[in-house]
């Protein structure tokens, strides 16, 4: 009859449970994988995958029962480290969604929204056109994989039952609330055009007051945002790469803030 003392036991359970719960934190917001309709056994899935692949390299865990208070606590500073990193990557597709927001009420689109499932609220038409964009772009320039080589790497500065530190979370706050300058920044351009048409329409209201404004701004706001909307999308991939790049790096400063480097 074969044995195994409890301790060893302990060791392939937490070699797994540990790595999955941080793993499970990132998928749980992170991009792509995140979408609230993509269905649980695919997230479940990937979280299984990826940990079987990451756990033979993390290193040896502490020896601490799953099932203590301490367990529980490893347990729960996974969960949130994981959800940090995710989330941290979550504000770049929230940022163009925010743009969308941004650009549809000049453009005369902002009644045009549907039920998004991954927001659980009406969404803008625009928001979510150009949130699909940028989802394209991270899948084309393999930023999934290179989001998953940053979780991988935060094993290596943050150890599993390592002590905590704020200024990680305080990094955290100050990439959130860059959301308003990035989402601003991609609509910049449609809004200058935008806010100088309705701008045009305006004193067009006040010397012709004969001409029905809202007959006629209607159509030309909708087609020359229609129009630079082709023009400005495509040439959006540099900058939404260098938010990738920026969501990288704050993943790096949120692990290093965490260990108070």
């Amino acid at each position: 009859m074969i044995e195994v003392p409890l301790e060893q036991l302990y060791a392939w359970i937490t070699s797994l449970l540990w790595p999955m719960l941080r793993i499970g934190g990132l998928i749980s917001l992170a991009p792509i994988l995140g979408e609230a309709n993509v269905p649980v056994r695919i997230k479940i899935g990937a979280t299984v995958a990826i940990t079987l692949v990451l756990a033979p390299v993390i290193g040896p865990q502490p020896a601490i029962a799953p099932a203590s208070y301490a367990g529980l606590l490893i347990a729960v500073q996974q969960v949130l480290i994981g959800m940090a990193l995710g989330f941290c990557m979550r504000l770049i597709f929230t940022a163009t969604m925010m743009a969308g927001e941004f650009v549809g009420l000049p453009m005369g689109l902002a009644f045009a929204s549907f039920f998004d499932p991954a927001t659980g609220a009406n969404t803008a038409v625009l928001s979510r056109l150009l949130n699909l964009v940028a989802m394209l772009m991270f899948l084309a320039v393999n930023g999934h994989l290179l989001m998953l080589d940053g979780l991988a790497r935060s094993f290596t500065l943050m150890p599993i039952g390592a002590d905590l530190h704020a200024d990680g979370w305080a990094a955290l706050m100050d990439w959130s609330a860059q959301i308003w300058i990035i989402g601003l920044l991609l609509a910049l351009p449609l809004l200058v055009v935008l806010q100088t048409i309705n701008l045009s329409l305006g004193i067009l209201n006040r010397t012709a007051q004969q001409l029905s404004v809202f007959a006629v701004g209607f159509p030309i706001t909708l087609s020359t945002g229609l129009i630079m909307l082709a023009i400005v999308v495509p040439r959006s991939s540099e900058f939404l790469m260098q938010l990738f790049e920026s969501g990288y790096q704050t993943m790096a400063r949120i692990a290093r803030g965490l260990m108070g480097i």
